[in-house]
């Protein structure tokens, strides 16, 4: 019979850190999601900042009415990162449903769960990114079918912008759309860009244009704010983080803009 060893308690009880990590960004992607964790390790995560995820349910094809069906599930979606501890930023990272669930009405579903913590939404961000640009005329590509596309072309126009082209690529599925290269992004964006547009927005969170973001500014002369993009600089805003990072393009340099 095996003899198992004395296990000893420690009298000595450890001092403990007031956070593991400094800063805390939550993040709520959909369960089909394959592009904002990644975007957000790269672009966020570090040493002083941690992200905390927790996914929802997530139907495609990518409609206005699956979208919708996801406000639910936010506030139990929010619980469960580090449940009763404080964050200093919560992101949605939907963008399609951002805009047909409205803004508001995400910000109040996440704060039912996490009240006083600043909550994102990619539009919401997209928005801010764009006024730190000064961009008024804007381009935007998005990888959904037209009926999807419709209200956000709606939600830009509705916040002051003049759209001066707007392209939709026809995708039904996010997992599909996870899959177009940045290389591919880059050529679809300078096709996309109208000549008289001062910035260029590609919508999506699970588009890979984050990373395409540099080249894609190289290839059209102007500024690009993508939606991973916008939060990511939101969240690091949020969290303190105000040094330039133009490696990952224009808006990366910015500071926050007075709502």
């Amino acid at each position: 019979m095996e003899v198992l060893p004395e296990i000893r308690l420690n009298a000595i009880h450890p001092p403990l850190d007031p956070r593991p990590l400094e800063r805390r960004v939550g993040l709520i992607v959909l369960a089909t999601d394959h592009t904002t964790e990644p975007d957000f390790r790269r672009l966020v995560a570090s040493e002083r900042i941690g992200v905390y995820v927790a996914r929802i349910p997530y139907a495609n094809p990518t409609t206005p009415e699956n979208l919708r069906r996801m406000q639910p599930t936010l506030t139990a979606g929010a619980a469960l990162i580090l449940p009763d501890e404080p964050l200093d930023a919560i992101c949605y990272s939907c963008t399609s449903a951002s805009v047909v669930i409205g803004d508001g009405e995400v910000e109040a579903a996440i704060r039912a769960a996490k009240p006083g913590i600043p909550a994102v939404t990619p539009t919401m961000a997209a928005r801010r990114g764009l006024q730190a640009l000064g961009a008024k005329k804007i381009s935007v590509l998005t990888p959904y079918t037209i009926e999807t596309s419709r209200p956000m072309a709606a939600y830009f126009a509705g916040h002051g912008f003049e759209i001066a082209s707007f392209t939709c690529l026809g995708f039904e599925d996010d997992r599909e759309m996870a899959r177009i290269s940045p290389a591919a992004l880059i050529e679809l964006a300078r096709e996309a860009t109208a000549r008289h547009a001062d910035a260029l927005f590609v919508s999506c969170t699970a588009l890979r244009a984050a990373l395409a973001a540099p080249a894609i500014e190289k290839a059209i002369g102007r500024p690009v704010v993508t939606s991973n993009l916008a939060t990511a600089w939101n969240c690091l805003r949020l969290c303190g983080e105000t040094g330039p990072r133009d490696e990952f393009g224009r808006l990366m340099t910015l500071p926050l803009p007075r709502d």
